[in-house]
Formats: structure tokens, C-alpha cells, sequence
């Protein structure tokens, strides 16, 4: 048993089998200072019957990877880890942890701990009750995660809640933690002698871990490490945990620890592969949250769902074909399901990525939809086997699915323009908040927004996610699109669809802004030492900048005015934390200004920001108006902590439901509406300047447009993966648009040999001019990294773009998919530009056939025969040549 933490005594009297300690760090020692490597040592191996440890007789090896002042850096991990191996550790217990999962060697360090079948158990982190808090390496799949809980088996207030957030904007997070245990004031060892309690994931570890030692012990020992490995444990541990009723699958992952289950499990285990969740009931509330607050209905953008493999037959295995949906009854026909999983499983682990929709023809349909989804994975033959191992996996799936909802009642969340940390120092969104400087937890409805999608819920909205460009959703299905929190740039192409969408076709446009001033940001810069290198934010809560160029069309534009304080709107309290002002809005729309502590400077430290220079000052900060002669309807916002769980004072909850009502359904509430709110004349910044971006900072290293191709991913509808998206000729026909090469993902699209987690919904073509849309493509993104030590951040996704720490930068392959043409069931869109340059229109079946096809034919036998004409009028020409030249032979 390895613990990596900050040591423990030689002589300490609770432990009866200490083999080793060794230190790490830069400190002269091999003590416990703090007491917390021994607390965690004690949970695990104590022999003091008032502090008793679950397995005494475990050998325990104590790595000092801490300082006193709990310091710690990647290169000691690394050295510790290597040091690991080559000892021989069976266990290790990690009870650390951090948000960055983009350390690479980090977390590339960890993929070989496992591969070499050490059984790995982590603290999922003590972020919580905020979701989208997992921490690293907690959160990799080949870990074993462990969340708390008290003894009433409540998740504990302190644990981290999922989804994981590796995945975002493209795809959708993994079930995590995989278990909980009792982690509020458990018992442990003290620093020199007796016993004290502790409470967090960090105690929740080690008594999972201690468990993992007892549980090895009852497989006899010939075989023991035949059997056991970081796969079948986690088999064991999860197949045994027993559900908890109140929690949801992001909270308590397979359950509770049930060490008696998980023992039974163990003792007829042979080597197998297995899905992790093995059932999805989507009618489960509360613990199938979010999917079973929302049903499944024709025409939405595909629900996803991110499975783990689970493969204890080998370090390494595949997938031996697609997996295949066997619907219990026919209207499991009305199910359209495509996968994406792992090329190859390694190490023990891979995912299984479900892409679900209805199809048309269940627009009015009302029910279940049951099944299973089948697949084999297969790995090489054990030592003294001869054949393959084999292994069928089972997938139970139970959807609801309801008649498709009216326009006015759907709502599409634009996740795609989101940028969180990591990669970049992308600053939180509230300044009041001194302890947590990064925006790290998504930003999706299903984590840190999850407040808000059960509101909406329970007004009866239908929230969809694009992750995808604007272009990639067809307008006319929606009755607003909501934009929160955005820091990414938009396509041109964006931009114009968008102006279209809601001065034409009706769409109604709701968006939450935050506080962007650059001289803020430069005061914000600070200096890590983890990296030795400077950090300064890439962009402000939100990219006003860019969202001045999207709502430039309709003359709104934000400030760059950071603004605090509470105000009352028709009654309601309302808080503004950090946010901005608007600087033009015109005329014929409603406009309420507040007054507001202004912050006209900010001086920040790494870990605080205080401001000086106070005012009151009087602002604008929520729009609405209508457009394209009442066509349309636009609301705005200057902050969006009121939606955002992880800091927020106050709920603006009330108010969002409000100004859907009026973009969704023209209902107007007269708080919203007053007459006295209206503006005569259009209100216009005097000087012309707006918030500009920033020159020296590279956005494009985090932008997932700047520098890429406007392409649609497979996180949209089916019909438009791999194109630019719809257009005003899909609008009139139905049909996609031209797309610059005729392709469409074949399925399954596949990851990176080299990886076992998903990123499922990449799109399949981001890329500089570097990217090559041939039949295997490559993808791109250098990105800059940075590790915060008061973090604790380790890790990186296996499909996302692998970043070199500290001042080394890398060209890291972001995915590899296979790409294939497959017409199939639809029209090919593509326009092959033979004769296109002549219609601008969409051509029809017998036009496009006569013209891109009979055409070119006619015109190459054309051409044969000319040629060939032509030669042999050559030849004839060079006979008669010779016959001239030629002399009589004398005899």
C-alpha cells in the first residue's frame, strides 16, 4: 500500500508494517509534520483499537511528496510515481487533488501506475455542493473516484459533484465519482500517538482504499494479482455499491461502498469486461438527473450520454464491432442511436458514447422507448492462453419520450462559445470572490447552471445544448436562443445566420453578458511558481468584445464598466455582482438603469482581488426590444452570477423566467415593460469607444474558432454532422446546404488509438490549414498550460489536445477520425463545383444528375475520342513523311 502524501513516523505505535518512507520534496525530512499522511495511514492499516484501520497487516509505503507548507510540484510526483513501479505497489491511495487535468506528464504518469496494475483510489475533491467540481486524477476513468458521505448516507456537503468536465463544449461529462464512503468525521491516526477525527473526500479515500487492501486479501495468493487489477476491482466495487435514494448519479456515482457485496463479487469473479452505469433509466428521479427532468422528443438536438468500459481481461482490448441497439418492441424503432467509443481500451479502461434522437416519425409519440445496446470487447490471450479473450457487454436503456414541444417552450443553450480553465487562465466570473480565481466548472446547465435548468424545467421550458456553431440549428424549432457567460469568438458566418434568425424567422435572442476591462485583466496578472511563468487572463467573465460584434446587427453593445451592488426591480431583489453595463441600445426598446458601486480599478494578487476608488454611478443593465417589425425579440443582461450556482448571492431566476416569456411567447410583464423605461431616441456611447480585445494575450490558444473551420459536430442533429451547418436555402427546403468537400461521418467515429476517454461530440474537422479532410484526418490545437500549486491541478483528457507544463509548447494530435463518404439516406448537399460557378441555386435530382454526372461523363468519351482522332491523324501524317524520304536499293 503506497500512500503519496506528507509522510508519517518511523516508529508511529498504530502501524506494525511500515517497509519504507521516502521523501520527495525539497525538505530535509521524512516526518509528517501536519498529520495528515498519517491521519490517511491510519484510516487504512492503524492497528489502535480506537482507531482501527481496515486492513493492519497491508505493507505500508510512505511517499513524502508534501512539504510543510503543502507544496508540491509535478516533477516530484513523477520521480515518486517511477519509484512506485519499480517497488512493485499493489495500491495506491491519492488523496489529493486539483481541476487541471491538463498536466500531461502528469496525467500520462498515472495511465502507466495503472497500466501496470496498480489499483489507484483518489479523492473526487471538496468543492462541493458545486457541480462540475471534479478533481484530478480522480476524475480519469482508470481511477477509482471516491466521494463522501455522512453516516445518515447523505452526500456530504464538502464532496465534489460531477459531470466531468473534460469533455465540454464538444460532448457530454463522465458518471463520477464511481463510489462514495463514509467521509465526516471518521477516525484516524494523530501525528505521534492517538486519535482524532477528520472530515472530506481526503478521509473518503483511504477507507476505500483500506477496503481495496482487505478485499485483495480473499483472492488466494497464486492468483491473486491474475484476478485483481485497476478494472475487476473497480468492477467489484461498483457492481456491489448499493444505490442511494435522493442522490443523483453526478453526486453518488454507483453508490454507497458495500464491502460485504463487493467481497461475494470478488469471489466468483472471472476476467470480464463490463459498462459502467450497466442500466440507464431514464424515468429514475431523482438519481437519472438531469435526464429524467426531461423526456426525449422528435427534432431535438441529440441527447448524449458518455459510458465507461470497463475491461478486466487486459491492460488492453477493442471493440470488435459497432454496437448495435436491439429495441424491446417496435417503437424502439423510433429510436435513431449513434456511438462513438474507443479504438482501443487502454489502460483497462474506454467509453461508449450514446448520440440519441427521435426520429420524425415519432413527432407524436407518448412513451417508452426500452432496449439494450450489445457490443463485444475483445483482448489478447492471457499468460498460456492461446485464443483471444472475448467478453459481451449490456447496455439496458428506458427513455421517456413525449410529442414534440411548440416552439415558444424550447429553448437551445449556446455551450459551443464557452472557454473554461483549464488550458487557459480564464478568470471567474464574480471579483467579489477572493478564494477561487479560475472558472473551472463548466459552465454547462448540467453543472454549475443546474439551478437554473431545474427552474426552467419546472416553468415548463425545454432546454436543448448546442455545442456546435450557431450555424449547426435550424432557427424556425426554437423559441430563444440563451447565451451566458460566453468567451469564445463567433464565425462571420455566425454572425449573419444569426441576424437572419431573429429578424426574419422569429428567433429570440436572450443574453447574459459579464465585466470585461482590460486594465482589470493586466492587474490580475500574476506570477506562478509552479511553472515560472507569468499568468494573465485571456479574456474578462465574458468576451464583450465579441459579443458587441453578435449583437452589433441589432445596435446593442455592452461597456466595459465593472459594476456591483443590490437593486430592486418591480419588487424583486436583485444583486449585480461584477458585472457590465450597456453602452448603446436603441430606440423603441426598454432600458433600466440602476445605480451601482462602480469598480474603477482593481488590484489583484493571485488569490485576491479588492478594489479602490468607489462611486456611485447610475447604469444601464437590462434590454429588451423588438426587432424585424416584432418578428423577433432580443433581451439583455450585464451579469450572469445570478444564473451560475458556484458564487451566487442572489437568484435572478425570476427575472430570466420573465424575459424568456417575453423572446419565447411576447409576454410582456409590465415590471419589464413600463412606459417610462422606453427610450424616444437610441442611447449612443458620445466618444465611439467600446471594450477592445486584448493584443498581447493569444486567444486563438483557447479559441475554438480563431484559426479553425466552421464545421458541425456530432453533437448536433445527425443530418448535419461534418457540414457548415443550415442555411436560408435549408430554411425553405428542408435539406442541408453545400458543405466545401462531400463527406459525412461514417459511424462509429472513433478516438485516438492512444486513448480510452471521449471526448464525444469533437467536431470531426477543427483545424488550421494544417488539417487534411482526407480519409484519416488529423486535428490540431496548441494550447499554453500553467499549474497552479495552491490547486493541486493535475490531468489531462486522452482526447483533448495534450499540452507540455511550463514554458514548452506542443502540436498535439486533438483526435484522429475516420472519415468516410456515405450518402445513404439523404440527398448529398455538397456542391462539386464542375458546373456550380453557373447556378448558385441548389440544384434538383434529374438537374444535379444531367449536370454533375452525365455531363462530366460525356465531356471525358468527348475528349477520349478527340485525342485519339487526333493521333492517329498524327501517325498517318509520319508514315507519308517516310514514304518520301525513302531511297531505291541499287542490286
Amino acid at each position: 500500500m503506497a500512500i503519496f502524501d506528507t509522510g508519517i513516523r518511523a516508529d508511529h505505535p498504530h502501524f506494525r508494517n511500515i517497509k519504507e518512507r521516502t521523501n520527495w520534496t525539497n525538505e530535509d525530512s521524512l516526518n509528517d509534520n501536519l498529520g495528515h499522511g498519517t491521519f490517511v495511514a491510519g484510516v487504512i492499516a492503524s492497528q489502535d483499537m480506537e482507531c482501527l484501520g481496515f486492513s493492519p497487516d497491508s505493507e505500508i509505503y510512505a511517499f513524502r511528496v508534501f512539504t510543510d507548507a503543502q507544496v508540491s510540484y509535478t516533477s516530484w510526483f513523477l520521480d515518486a510515481f517511477n519509484y512506485a513501479i519499480a517497488t512493485g505497489i499493489n495500491v495506491l491511495n491519492l488523496s489529493i487533488g486539483g481541476p487541471d487535468y491538463l498536466d500531461r506528464p502528469f496525467v500520462e504518469k498515472v495511465w502507466e501506475i495503472t497500466a501496470n496494475k496498480i489499483i489507484m483510489v483518489s479523492a473526487i475533491g471538496n468543492d462541493g455542493p458545486l457541480y462540475g467540481t471534479l478533481n484530478n486524477p480522480a476524475d480519469q476513468n482508470d481511477v477509482i473516484g471516491v466521494g463522501g458521505i455522512d453516516y445518515d448516507d447523505h452526500i456530504a456537503s464538502f464532496s465534489s459533484r460531477g459531470m466531468s468536465t473534460w469533455e465540454i463544449p464538444h460532448g457530454y461529462g463522465r458518471v463520477k465519482p464511481d463510489v462514495v464512503a463514509y467521509g465526516r468525521d471518521i477516525m484516524g491516526s494523530k501525528t505521534s500517538t492517538g486519535c482524532k477525527s477528520l472530515s472530506g473526500t481526503s478521509v473518503a479515500s483511504p477507507v476505500v482504499a483500506g477496503v481495496v487492501c482487505l478485499l485483495a486479501s480473499v483472492i488466494p495468493e497464486n492468483i491473486r494479482w491474475d484476478i485483481l487489477n485497476p478494472a475487476s476491482m473497480k468492477q467489484a466495487l461498483v457492481e456491489g455499491a448499493a444505490k442511494l435514494g435522493g442522490p443523483n448519479i453526478f453526486e453518488q456515482g454507483a453508490g454507497r461502498l458495500d464491502l460485504l457485496e463487493s467481497y461475494e463479487i470478488l469471489l466468483k469473479y472471472r476476467p470480464r469486461a463490463s459498462i459502467l452505469p450497466s442500466i440507464l433509466d431514464f424515468t429514475d428521479c431523482p438519481y437519472a438527473w438531469p435526464f429524467c427532468r426531461q423526456p426525449l422528443y422528435a427534432g431535438a438536438m441529440p441527447v448524449m450520454f458518455n459510458a465507461t468500459i470497463l475491461n478486466g481481461m487486459g491492460v488492453t482490448g477493442h471493440v470488435e464491432s459497432e454496437p448495435i441497439w436491439h429495441p424491446f418492441n417496435e417503437v424502439g424503432n423510433l429510436l435513431n442511436i449513434h456511438f462513438t467509443y474507443s479504438d482501443v481500451i487502454w489502460p483497462w479502461t474506454g467509453y461508449l458514447a450514446l448520440h440519441m434522437q427521435i426520429k420524425d416519425e415519432g413527432a407524436q409519440f407518448s412513451g417508452l422507448i426500452e432496449g439494450n445496446v450489445t457490443f463485444t470487447v475483445v483482448s489478447p490471450p492471457a499468460k498460456g492462453e492461446t485464443t483471444p479473450r472475448r467478453s459481451i457487454c449490456i447496455l439496458f436503456l428506458k427513455l421517456q419520450v413525449i410529442p414534440t414541444p411548440p416552439r415558444s417552450q424550447r429553448i437551445l443553450w449556446d455551450q459551443f462559445h464557452s472557454i473554461k480553465y483549464p488550458p487557459g487562465y480564464i478568470p471567474r466570473d464574480s471579483l467579489d470572490v477572493k478564494n477561487d480565481i479560475l472558472d473551472w466548472h463548466g459552465d454547462h446547465p448540467h453543472t454549475n447552471f443546474h439551478g437554473m435548468f431545474d427552474m426552467l424545467r419546472d416553468a415548463g421550458y425545454y432546454m436543448e445544448i448546442l455545442g456546435s456553431p450557431l450555424t449547426c440549428f435550424d432557427a424556425s424549432q426554437y423559441g430563444t436562443l440563451l447565451m451566458v457567460d460566453l468567451e469564445d469568438e463567433f464565425f462571420k458566418e455566425e454572425i449573419s445566420k444569426l441576424e437572419n434568425d431573429v429578424k426574419i424567422h422569429g428567433l429570440g435572442l436572450l443574453v447574459f453578458g459579464d465585466w470585461y476591462n482590460v486594465e482589470t485583466m493586466t492587474k490580475m496578472r500574476f506570477f506562478d511558481d509552479n511553472t515560472r511563468s507569468w499568468w494573465t487572463p485571456a479574456t474578462g467573465g465574458a468576451n464583450i468584445p465579441a459579443l458587441n460584434d453578435l449583437l452589433k446587427p441589432f445596435g446593442i453593445a455592452f461597456g466595459d464598466t465593472i459594476l456591483n451592488g443590490a437593486f430592486f426591480l418591480g419588487g424583486e431583489r436583485s444583486h449585480y455582482a461584477s458585472g457590465t453595463d450597456i453602452a448603446e441600445f436603441p430606440a423603441g426598446g426598454f432600458l433600466h438603469n440602476f445605480s451601482f458601486q462602480e469598480n474603477f480599478d482593481g488590484s489583484t494578487t493571485q488569490n485576491v482581488v479588492q478594489a479602490s476608488g468607489l462611486a456611485k454611478v447610475e447604469s444601464s443593465v437590462l434590454g429588451v426590444l423588438e426587432v424585424g417589425g416584432g418578428t423577433g425579440r432580443i433581451a439583455v443582461y450585464g451579469d450572469s452570477n445570478c444564473l451560475d450556482s458556484s458564487h451566487m448571492v442572489v437568484n435572478c431566476y425570476w427575472l430570466l423566467r420573465k424575459l424568456l416569456d417575453f423572446t419565447s411567447q411576447n409576454i410582456r410583464d409590465p415590471r419589464i415593460f413600463p412606459a417610462s423605461n422606453r427610450l424616444a431616441s437610441p442611447l449612443i456611447r458620445n466618444d465611439g469607444s467600446f471594450p477592445a480585445r486584448r493584443e498581447d494575450v493569444n486567444l486563438s490558444s483557447y479559441s475554438l474558432v480563431m484559426n479553425h473551420n466552421l464545421m458541425c459536430g456530432n453533437d448536433a442533429r445527425f443530418e448535419v454532422w461534418g457540414a457548415k451547418g443550415y442555411n436560408a436555402e435549408t430554411w425553405r427546403n428542408g435539406e442541408l446546404p453545400g458543405i466545401p468537400s462531400p463527406f459525412i461521418i461514417r459511424q462509429p467515429m472513433r478516438s485516438n488509438p492512444d486513448t480510452s476517454q471521449s471526448i464525444i461530440g469533437a467536431r470531426p474537422a477543427i483545424g488550421n490549414s494544417e488539417t487534411n479532410v482526407t480519409a484519416e484526418r488529423e486535428t490540431y490545437h496548441s494550447k499554453e498550460y500553467s499549474f497552479n500549486a495552491t490547486k493541486d491541478g493535475f490531468g489531462i483528457d486522452k482526447n483533448q489536445g495534450l499540452e507540455q507544463v511550463g514554458n514548452h509548447s506542443l502540436k498535439i494530435p486533438l483526435s484522429k477520425r475516420n472519415v468516410s463518404i456515405n450518402i445513404s439516406s439523404r440527398r448529398q448537399r455538397a456542391k462539386m463545383d464542375l458546373l456550380g460557378w453557373l447556378n448558385r441555386d441548389e440544384l434538383d435530382v434529374p438537374t444535379l444528375v444531367a449536370f454533375q454526372w452525365l455531363v462530366p461523363v460525356l465531356l471525358c468519351i468527348t475528349g477520349f475520342l478527340l485525342g485519339l482522332s487526333f493521333w492517329r491523324m498524327r501517325q498517318r501524317r509520319r508514315r507519308r513523311a517516310r514514304n518520301r524520304t525513302a531511297r531505291p536499293i541499287a542490286v
